[in-house]
């Protein structure tokens, strides 16, 4: 079945576009790069900053990262700690990894039906942060395009920002007039409006015009009229945009008090003009994995064809797995594994999308999609080099989710034909809830769904669906929304905290703390308030009741950063002891640490303050934290060098630390690191820190870094071991050392213990660890030592033999489920958790085997007196006295076996619950009287339910009369059967 679905698969066609420019193929893609690199570098003074992961650093409003801006918002937006290297950024160049598919930006399901989407490419950019302005960035662009990549003036055209009366913007006529002074010709300079030119970073935020220049394929003509038309034959080749304003919360503009440039260039579309192609995919970036696909494929080569002229959408299906392998390769290689949410659940469909078109377009076996991924790092691991680390993994992770897909497939198949043979007409439209299941659960594309029940003939209750897609948007919606906001200041905000000479908040004091006997002791703080944001600007004062964010001289508060949360605490006011100012959250924005407070009273500039931390929760987060590198460290050891850190949080109840590894971990694997770790805290070993020059730090050996951007100096924390004998080349000891922000414990011992009570597998590759520390880790010991103990207690009144009651059998069985339940759901070691779940699977194995044969035996009996009490007789009705429906169904089936043309229903009386248990079966060939229809007439008219086939049927209703209900039943059957 799954060849005959995927071969039904007819993605849209697009117009094909395949012919040459006649632009002379000059530049490799590496050089066309690589000059675009130098040229900034080298003739104009910026610094090269390597691309940031795919995988956005701490900005939930991006899936991935989908432009060359991303990771330098944070000096867009004024937020950069003054200490990292990014606060230094004047003049930058890179060249990105970009993935645009979910999300605003999405391209997934424009890819293969043209020659020129992308789900991942790369983005070629510089910028400006308060340095040039749009001469220097026009100048620079047009110098390097037709001097040094030579590309011919007069097949390029510019757009600028033509105006909007409606938002009261004029025309950006000083871009038009530097154009002009660059020899443009006048007719080759264009207006456009609010859409194609000016620049926005979301619905508030840094923005301004734009100007793009547009490159012309065909040549020798005017083409101005198909700038900006969609036409494959002129094409938008590099973005300038111009940040000059930022959008208020009421959509109004406010000029920025530092102008920035943005520009953006997609390599993969300027390759293709250099190489005088009309089609991204012939370029020396896709054409080795078109070969590749080729090689393992079972249809002809790749010839460029789109829409109607590509029979059989084979050439499409090529573009579709040279685009979807690159994207896959470099995801995975970034940390981002195929799941079950957010960018992962994008990188699933990509997965799935690839596979479908390798099985039903190109006949390219199982496997044959990982083994493009060396081709992937031959064309790209130069110049990111971390592909080529990570080639068996990518590959393995690949391989893995292709199989699981096509095993998905298989059961899919089988849902689908279960639940169709349960319809009674195939004009019954397919329950919703089961497509939606297919998709939630097993991840089948709804276009999937839809096709393979086209295949029975029937169509799925699309009313119903739409409103459960519905249903589950709102409700991601909504927990989005639940989070809280925060009053962090805005990018204008910031700026004049630095032109009135507000120096950045002094935060030292949240690592001034000591031991005193055995205690902590956290240093009292007194401070003065320097400024107070209401959400939308600063004031002098905040009245009663009213939520705002206030910036101290100094804080004892840590702000969240680092995954670890942040402080708690309230302040009190000079002069009002008695009146309390909770801190709800505390965050930095560019060098401030803002306290998020709901006034109490009123609040206002130069107010001199005392704050109060909450000391416990302080302290629980150091225990964590410091819990989180020993955890760090103890993986490393048992595991081996190959695991990485890719996520962690730590908050005051537990730590969750996420990893990259093969496999999930085994009860032995979890046991030694538990004991790597508690053999660390039972050594209370002391905790050092140090802020040391970044460069300096990197030359640590074995020194755990993520991918975040560092301070310049950075803080270092390392255990047992002090930061400056780490800094010995000649010193090889092997300990835990991290570049880390957070709250740590002075030494390991307060630690007290560290149970992981959860350990499971987030994606293909990489592990989610959640772990508690101190009393709740001794709790969770104890429960689970508990609980072992009720399982040893259990499996030694086992049942052990037929001779048992089928009463004690049943009820072994109930305790085993709820025991089963507890042991799911306790807070215990997981190793311990696996060992309990794994022997009371066994006992229910045991006990429901021995109580299917205790049934049979009882039913047995049961049916051997009804016989020799009725006889054989074409209708059959009598009561057994069991309180088990199953021993009933079964007595019904042996009395069927006995007299097949018979019409069999027994009724069982539960005198404790006054049910009626009711079990029945027909003749196959009865036209007359169905079970189903029986059951229901009966159970129905005591006020129950029931349901069944057409032979056999089963269900339940209330009644003290059980000699009125076996009449009923008799009567309804003489009726049908007569």
């Amino acid at each position: 079945m799954l060849e005959s679905v995927l071969r039904r698969f007819r993605p849209l066609s697009a117009a094909s576009v395949r012919s040459l420019s006649g632009f002379p193929p000059l530049f490799p893609a590496a050089q066309v790069r690589k000059t675009f690199l130098d040229f900034f570098q080298e003739s104009h003074g910026h610094i090269l900053v390597p691309s940031s992961p795919v995988r956005p650093r701490g900005d939930p409003s991006l899936l991935f990262v989908n432009a060359g801006m991303n990771q330098f918002k944070p000096v867009f937006l004024g937020t950069a700690d003054p200490r990292s290297p990014m606060a230094t950024y004047r003049r930058v160049v890179n060249s990105q990894k970009c993935v645009r598919a979910g999300g605003k930006h999405n391209d997934l399901d424009d890819v293969g039906r043209d020659v020129y989407h992308h789900t991942f490419f790369e983005m070629l950019g510089n910028w400006s942060f308060g340095d040039y302005f749009k001469e220097e960035a026009c100048h620079m662009a047009w110098s390097l395009l037709t001097e040094h990549y030579g590309i011919p003036a007069n097949r390029l055209y510019v757009s600028y920002f033509g105006g909007d009366s409606k938002s009261r913007l004029p025309a950006d006529e000083e871009t038009r007039r530097i154009w002009l002074d660059l020899g443009v010709p006048p007719a080759r300079i264009l207006p456009f409006g609010l859409k194609d030119n000016f620049w926005e970073m979301g619905d508030t935020g840094p923005c301004g015009p734009c100007t793009e220049i547009h490159y012309d394929h065909v040549g020798g003509r005017d083409a101005a009229a198909l700038v900006n038309a969609d036409s494959p034959d002129v094409v938008e080749i590099w973005n300038l945009v111009f940040i000059q304003y930022n959008r208020e919360a009421d959509h109004s503009l406010r000029p920025l008090p530092k102008f920035c440039v943005d520009t953006g260039m997609g390599l993969e579309r300027l390759v293709s003009v250099l190489q005088g192609k009309r089609s991204n995919y012939d370029t020396d970036l896709f054409t080795p994995l078109l070969d590749a696909i080729h090689q393992s494929s079972g249809v002809g080569p790749y010839l460029g064809r789109t829409g109607a002229a590509d029979e059989g959408q084979v050439d499409m299906a090529y573009r579709v797995v040279a685009d979807h392998i690159r994207t896959l390769s470099v995801c995975i290689a970034d940390g981002v594994h195929p799941g079950m949410s957010g960018p992962e659940l994008v990188l699933r469909r990509i997965l799935r999308r690839a596979v479908r078109f390798c099985v039903e377009v190109l006949k390219i076996p199982q496997g044959a999609l990982g083994s493009l991924v060396p081709t992937v790092v031959h064309t790209l691991g130069d110049v990111y080099p971390e592909l080529s680390v990570d080639v068996d993994r990518i590959t393995d992770v690949i391989n893995e989710n292709e199989a699981h897909f096509l095993s998905s497939l298989e059961q899919g198949s089988r849902i689908i034909r279960r639940t169709l043979s349960k319809q009674e007409t195939r004009d019954d439209p397919f329950p919703a809830s089961v497509a939606w299941s297919l998709h939630r659960d097993l991840g089948f594309p709804l276009d999937l769904v839809d096709l393979m029940l086209e295949e029975k003939g029937v169509q799925v209750d699309r009313e119903e669906l739409d409103r459960l897609v519905a249903q589950h948007q709102k409700a991601a919606s909504e927990l989005q929304s639940d989070a809280p906001s925060q009053v962090t200041p805005d990018v204008l905000s910031l700026a004049a905290l630095l032109r009135l000479g507000l120096p950045h908040t002094d935060d030292s004091l949240k690592y001034q703390y000591q031991l005193d006997r055995g205690r902590y002791v956290f240093p009292a703080c007194h401070a003065t308030v320097l400024a107070l944001y209401d959400g939308q600007v600063l004031v002098p004062e905040v009245r009663e009741g009213q939520r705002c964010g206030v910036v101290l001289d100094q804080t004892c508060f840590y702000s969240e950063q680092g995954g670890q949360s942040h402080d708690l605490g309230y302040f009190t006011r000079t002069g009002l002891p008695d009146v309390l100012y909770p801190v709800e959250a505390v965050v930095r924005a560019g060098g401030y640490v803002v306290h998020q407070v709901t006034a109490a009273d009123s609040l206002k500039t130069g107010d001199h303050i005392q704050l109060h931390l909450d000391q416990v929760h302080r302290l629980s987060c150091m225990v964590n934290h410091t819990a989180t590198h020993v955890l760090n460290f103890a993986l490393r050891k048992v595991l081996g060098p190959s695991v990485h850190q890719r996520g962690s949080h730590v908050s005051a109840d537990r730590l969750r630390f996420d990893f990259s590894v093969k496999g999930s971990l085994g009860s032995s694997e979890l046991q030694q690191v538990e004991r790597c770790v508690n053999d660390i805290i039972a050594a209370n070993q002391m905790v050092h820190s140090s802020e040391l020059p970044l460069q300096r730090v990197r030359t640590i050996p074995g020194l755990r870094t993520v991918d975040e951007v560092y301070p310049d100096p950075v803080r270092v924390v390392s255990l047992e071991v002090p930061v400056s004998e780490l800094l010995d080349a000649e010193m090889d000891r092997e300990t835990s050392v991290e570049l880390c922000c957070g709250t740590h414990l002075l030494q390991t011992g307060a630690i007290e213990n560290l149970v992981i009570v959860s350990e499971k597998q987030l994606a293909k590759g990489v592990s989610r660890i959640i772990a508690v520390t101190g009393q709740e880790a001794i709790q969770a010991r104890e429960t689970g030592r508990a609980l072992s103990q009720d399982v040893d207690s259990m499996s030694a009144r086992l049942p052990g033999s037929a001779h048992s009651s089928l009463d004690y059998a049943q009820r072994i069985s109930r305790e085993a489920s709820v025991l089963s339940d507890a042991v799911d759901n306790a807070s215990m070691p997981q190793w311990q958790r696996r060992e309990l779940q794994g022997r009371l699977r066994t006992i229910l194995r045991t006990t429901n085997t021995l109580i299917r044969k205790l049934e049979a035996r009882e039913a047995g009996q049961k049916a051997q007196g009804l016989l020799e009490k009725n006889n054989i007789k074409d209708l059959l009705v009598d009561s057994v006295d069991t309180d088990s429906l199953s021993v009933l169904m079964k007595t019904v089936n042996l009395l069927s076996s006995a007299s097949p043309l018979s019409h069999v229903m027994l009724l069982a009386h539960q005198r404790d619950s006054g049910k009626i248990l009711c079990a029945c079966q027909v003749p196959k060939d009865s036209t007359a009287l169905a079970a189903s229809d029986w059951a229901m007439e009966v159970c129905g008219h005591f006020g129950g339910r029931a349901g069944g086939s057409a032979v056999v049927a089963k269900g339940t209703g209330i009644s003290n009369d059980i000699t009125e209900a076996l009449r009923w039943a008799e009567h309804i059957a003489r009726q049908k059967i007569r």
